[in-house]
């Protein structure tokens, strides 16, 4: 590495007689490749999802595949057997053996390292996926002891990441070729080539074995199927000396790229991550915040679909865009235009969010951005209220960022016409009421805004009607659309005079004088005015033009405080209201029963912020604020920020491991809260 460069940041965990199985099978690793593939696990080498595997790359037409689920490690030192890896099985026994030899684990920059003490040897074993490629390299290297040698078994699967277990095992197609090992299952699987790097021999033995079957633990508590069998053609053996390195490879790439020193792909990996601190401003390349940036460049990525890439090289433009969290998340745009600024500008990489705006920019249809893209699939998916307003705030922040002319006279007709469509009447009853400026939205068995959980047909939150935060982002995207018509020579009337109707409709309706805040939605469905007090009108408050008089604003965040403010974000619901749910747990119902009822989202702890900055500028006291996310990184999603937390003490990580716009909102009002 560049000598000269910013030191990656370390998180590290340590035990002197081996891990805890049962907080270690908590504790989450992630690493991605800038295609929406990764590879996840526990921290004790125990599976516990059915999204945790070594390999789980993105295939054309079948979305993230599930492909190698795991491999079983045992090291043979003084005679004497031992297991590297952990698993829990239907019957109810369990393998600790991964927890009992572990002494140290430590996330270098983002690579995943763990030490092994196996009798009198000591083993590192490191982690990474090749950036841009469907590549995976494994190394270990004898630290310290007798020599030891590996028996190493890979347990190959073929399944959607969020497909149905395996009930019944399949034998895989093996080819021996110099080097090579390659797997498929099934006549239509992909060919999957493995490697194995060493000094010594590395014969791959042709012993098959099929697993007990395999219990996860968390599918079982979400209320899904929870047993798989898992079966695996032979093992690899190889000795590692005192002071020698083994590497594993494996891709789905042409055999040409294993054909290369995996010491050297680690060394690259880093260095890239390097490089990462390097552009980012300068209080981002330590501590905290630096944590933060290598966590962005996870969520960022080269859209899956081949029509992107064409397009945009046609254009002589890059094509990106954003997964919303990990594991199961595709991109979405909401999360995407919530999650720009932190993950792109609070990072310098400016060429990346301008990108990420001409992607979703060609897509726009009948006035909206897509609210996400299925898995596998090229075209999106528009039922969304918000994404679309979303789309105006990003552009602004880049554009104070950046200045580019260049992309704001290119999106101005598109950002027009999205107006145009919202003024007129579009999709979903997404639409102006012509009685007072209002937006409304909602559409019979649609969630528009971003409390969107449906399941079994059920809408929980619906919300239609005129939303708080929908009619937040319109008045601030009306105002902007005026500054920028002005900034290019356009007709700013119709959009001032469109703001001012909207800010005078706003205020008299959505104000509170009873409880002190605002309501959440008026003419909806269930009653003229919805009193229950959720997070969405801080917006009113946060966003570069907020349509709450002034007035009103400190009353308004003494209710926020008093009644949703928590160490890791805003609850979705006060405590107290009839439907408010203290925990986020149980069947797939039971969870979105209380996704936005009670449950505390971390994103929101950003506008949060942004608002009471806003009545108090205190930096000490807003980066107060923040206490509990620097705390999270090291449980959950180790490194990253989950999607969701019960809305009660201890506040246990729910939902996704590892969610953008946790990281960005958390990374950008770290860095605005910067006292030196």
């Amino acid at each position: 590495m560049n000598s000269s460069a910013p030191d990656l940041p370390r998180l590290a965990f340590d035990w002197k007689d081996g891990a805890d199985f049962g907080v270690g099978v908590h504790h989450e690793w992630l690493i991605t490749n800038g295609r929406g593939g990764y590879a996840s696990g526990t921290l004790v080498g125990c599976n516990t999802r059915r999204y945790h595997g070594l390999f789980i790359p993105t295939l054309e037409k079948l979305g993230r595949t599930v492909l190698m689920a795991r491999m079983d490690e045992v090291a043979f030192v003084d005679g004497q057997r031992y297991r590297l890896t952990s698993e829990e099985h239907a019957d109810g026994t369990a393998l600790e053996d991964g927890a009992r030899h572990l002494r140290h684990f430590h996330l270098e920059g983002l690579i995943p390292v763990w030490e092994y003490a196996v009798g009198r040897t000591r083993l590192r074993r490191s982690l990474v996926m090749v950036h841009g490629e469907d590549t995976v390299f494994i190394e270990w290297q004898h630290l310290s002891g007798p020599e030891a040698t590996l028996h190493l078994r890979p347990f190959p699967v073929l399944r959607p990441h969020d497909g149905p277990l395996l009930e019944k095992v399949e034998d895989a197609i093996v080819t021996l070729r110099g080097p090579l090992v390659t797997l498929r299952n099934g006549e239509d699987g992909p060919s999957m080539r493995m490697r194995l790097y060493s000094d010594g021999p590395t014969p791959f033995v042709s012993l098959e074995e099929t697993s007990k079957p395999q219990h996860l633990r968390v599918e079982k508590a979400r209320g899904y199927d929870f047993t798989e069998m898992q079966h695996s053609p032979g093992y690899f053996t190889a000795t590692l000396k005192p002071g020698s390195t083994l590497a594993f490879g494996l891709t789905v790439e042409t055999a040409e790229h294993l054909e290369r020193d995996p010491a050297v792909v680690f060394e690259r990996e880093l260095t890239r991550q390097q490089r990462l601190l390097e552009r980012a401003p300068e209080h981002a390349r330590s501590g905290v915040p630096a944590r933060l940036v290598l966590a962005a460049d996870q969520f960022i990525i080269d859209p899956p679909r081949p029509a992107d890439a064409a397009w945009a090289r046609s254009m002589g433009l890059d094509a990106r865009s954003v997964i919303a969290g990990y594991p199961w998340f595709t991109d979405w745009g909401r999360d995407t235009m919530i999650s720009l600024d932190g993950l792109t500008l609070a990072t310098g990489r400016y060429r990346e969010a301008a990108a990420i705006l001409r992607t979703f920019q060609h897509y726009v249809k009948d006035g909206l951005i897509p609210n996400y893209f299925p898995d596998g699939e090229n075209e999106g998916v528009y039922h969304t209220a918000d994404a679309t307003l979303w789309f105006f705030h990003a552009v602004d922040r880049y554009l104070e960022e950046t200045g580019d002319e260049n992309l704001l006279r290119d999106l101005y007709p598109t950002l027009s016409d999205i107006v145009a469509h919202h003024q007129k009447g579009t999709r979903f009853h997404i639409g102006v009421d012509p009685t007072d400026g209002l937006l409304r939205q909602g559409q019979e068995g649609y969630q528009l805004t971003w409390m969107d959980a449906k399941v079994d047909g059920w809408v929980v939150t619906p919300r239609r009607g005129k939303a708080v935060e929908i009619n937040a982002l319109w008045f601030n995207a009306l105002k902007l659309m005026a500054e920028w018509a002005e900034r290019l020579g356009q007709d700013s009337a119709p959009y001032r005079l469109a703001a001012e109707r909207t800010h005078g409709s706003f205020n008299q309706r959505f104000w509170n004088e009873a409880a002190g805040c605002l309501y959440d939605v008026v003419d909806g469905d269930a009653a003229r005015e919805d009193a229950h007090v959720r997070p969405n009108q801080v917006f009113a408050i946060s966003l570069k033009h907020p349509v709450l008089k002034r007035e009103h604003w400190a009353r308004v965040l003494d209710v926020v405080r008093r009644e949703l403010v928590t160490p890791v974000g805003l609850r979705s619901l006060a405590p107290g209201s009839k439907d408010y749910k203290p925990k986020y747990d149980g069947d797939l119902r039971t969870r979105d029963a209380a996704y936005h009822q009670g449950t505390v989202w971390g994103w929101l702890i950003g506008h949060y912020v942004d608002a009471t900055l806003k009545v108090t500028p205190d930096l000490k006291a807003a980066r107060a604020l923040l206490a509990g996310m620097e705390d999270h990184l090291s449980h959950g999603g180790i490194g990253q920020i989950s999607e969701i937390f019960d809305a009660t003490e201890p506040y246990h990580p729910r939902g996704c491991f590892a969610q953008a716009w946790s990281v960005a909102e958390a990374l950008r009002v770290f860095s605005k809260t910067n006292i030196g």
